[in-house]
């Protein structure tokens, strides 16, 4: 079981894209997934930088995955879309079922992103045969349903479970970090610029809800898997996804890698750098906001 570096689910500004990158490239991670998934007007980075990017990364040892953009709205979006699949040198990740039509219509190898909502193992053996290599559960399947259905899994494909995060929940056609602002979608003025872990939306009592990145819903606590190693190498996990923050993602990597390695206290390093309160109910099949930790209490 090795380490994934997601796809970046915030919009960052040009040089701190470019300089986390440069940093990744010494991380102990295996796998690289780049490109803008979320929203078409987020474009300080282009197709030809992620590109460059993936070219830089590719040459530091990682393996490169391209993202595709989860909501296509425009011929645009399409277009880049159509760029993507085209390219031909590293591997795609669909998050669209239009993606996953292209690419198997390509004849390319690919990736089945957790947004493709599989649910049971006669839709991942359809995914298969049109040419998925790997695949990610959506984030809200439970530790019990992903084992019942890895045990009816096409034989050959991998499983990586996103495993550090908010979780990407919804995704709308309407940008809800402009709303906030009283702005129209088109004229956003790039807001989501000022939140680089996103916005925090909170309750009337006051208590962290969901956090807003533009189009996406996410949830107000991080995902963390961390603990639950044990029981994913049981599943023969090929890979745990990391969603990037703006802080301190380094020592998140490193954290997981010295989890892996059989370090018992590398949970404890997470405590203090979270940006936000940690949950994993969903792994369990309880509500998404709980934790493992206040079910022992």
């Amino acid at each position: 079981m090795n380490l994934s570096l997601g796809p970046l689910l915030y919009y960052w500004s040009r040089d701190d894209m470019l300089a986390f990158y440069a940093e990744a490239a010494n991380w102990p991670v295996a796998r690289v997934y780049l490109g803008e998934t979320v929203c078409s007007r987020r474009h300080l980075l282009r197709l030809p930088d992620w590109l460059e990017l993936a070219e830089h990364l590719t040459a530091a040892g990682k393996t490169v995955v391209l993202s595709s953009q989860t909501l296509i709205e425009s011929e645009s979006d399409l277009k880049t879309l159509r760029r993507i699949v085209g390219d031909g040198r590293f591997l795609v990740e669909a998050n669209e079922w239009g993606a996953v039509r292209l690419l198997s219509e390509a004849g390319v190898p690919f990736v089945a992103g957790h947004t493709l909502n599989v649910y049971n193992p006669d839709t991942l053996d359809v995914l298969a045969g049109m040419g998925a290599q790997r695949w990610l559960p959506p984030v809200e399947m439970s530790h019990a349903t992903l084992a019942a259905l890895l045990e009816r899994a096409p034989a050959g494909i991998e499983t990586e479970v996103f495993a550090y995060g908010r979780l990407p929940l919804a995704y709308s056609a309407r940008c809800f970090t402009a709303r906030h602002y009283n702005l129209p979608k088109d004229d956003c003025q790039f807001r989501c610029l000022d939140h680089p872990d996103g916005l925090l939306l909170s309750s009337r009592e006051g208590a962290p809800f969901l956090t807003l990145n533009g189009i996406q819903t996410q949830s107000a606590g991080v995902y963390n898997l961390i603990g639950e190693l044990p029981a994913l190498r049981e599943l023969d996990i090929a890979s745990l996804r990391l969603s990037p923050q703006s802080r301190h993602m380094e020592r998140v990597v490193d954290a997981f890698q010295a989890a892996l390695a059989g370090d018992l206290h590398a949970a404890d390093t997470l405590t203090h750098i979270l940006p936000g309160p940690p949950v994993d109910g969903y792994w369990h099949g309880r509500a998404g906001l709980e934790y493992g930790m206040e079910r022992s209490c």
